[in-house]
């Protein structure tokens, strides 16, 4: 992880190695480090979505059980919209991955790795790290 420059200047975003295919394998990534600001910003994106997630789960009907799972989904993505800066390493159908080109294409566990670690960046406890 690399989160300060060598001249010890703040950076805005922090830069992992990726496991999902095996250590050292070249791909890496870069999530945007938590601000006041970022963090008002993801709570209002999340803040709805969430809320449906709470409800439709609290249900015994498989449908309602089924959306509660979509919506879960699309939180997942906010964290990747939100907090995915660049991807280094990677080739999608021939492309330079990019975050929207990893959210579209890419590896799903890849995208879930960095979901997790953004959320733990964001210092999340274990209950918001479920939505």
């Amino acid at each position: 992880m690399s989160c300060m420059s060598p001249s010890g200047e703040y950076e805005s975003v922090c830069w992992f190695e990726a496991s999902f295919d095996k250590p050292g394998g070249g791909v890496r990534y870069a999530v945007r480090r938590i601000s006041l600001g970022r963090r008002i910003e993801l709570a209002r994106r999340i803040r709805e979505v969430a809320r449906g997630v709470e409800f439709f789960e609290a249900s015994g009907d498989p449908r309602e059980k089924l959306e509660a799972a979509v919506l879960a989904g699309e939180i997942d993505r906010v964290y990747l919209e939100w907090g995915l800066a660049a991807v280094e390493g990677l080739t999608i159908d021939g492309e330079a991955a990019s975050p929207h080109g990893l959210i579209e294409r890419g590896p799903l566990e890849l995208a879930m790795e960095i979901v997790a670690r953004i959320k733990a960046e964001c210092g999340l406890s274990e209950g918001e790290r479920k939505n």
